[in-house]
């Protein structure tokens, strides 16, 4: 998918989660650029036979296994985004977190402390 088919379904998530907010754009925009670059990285393994580990030929000229620089990149680009889906609330660890500080008592201050004992 391209970023703005990105943007679209982590808009989409967001809101059927409860957590979207309009100032939230700027964050599901990078995490869409994010998720468009594994995309692109996970089409390139595939492309080269999906290999995990491959020969890097060192400018001395020594050839030795390394990891896929795709592979490298997929991984990268999965441990960003999963925070940045946490904090959007769309894992359930998020969510649960979101729900929470929402549902938490916020404390009065000294002069609501002081309006509310008058009311009683």
């Amino acid at each position: 998918m391209d970023k703005a088919q990105w943007r679209r379904k982590i808009k989409t998530a967001c809101k059927k989660a409860g957590t979207y907010k309009a100032f939230f754009d700027s964050v599901i925009d990078t995490l869409a650029g994010i998720m468009e670059l594994r995309d692109k990285a996970v089409a390139q393994f595939e492309a080269t036979g999906g290999q995990t580990i491959v020969r890097y030929t060192n400018k001395g000229g020594a050839t030795n296994p390394t990891k896929n620089p795709a592979l490298v990149v997929i991984m990268d680009c999965n441990a960003q985004a999963l925070a940045y889906w946490r904090d959007l609330g769309l894992t359930p660890a998020g969510l649960k977190r979101i729900n929470e500080e929402n549902l938490k008592e916020k404390e009065a201050s000294g002069i609501e402390a002081a309006l509310l004992s008058l009311e009683s």
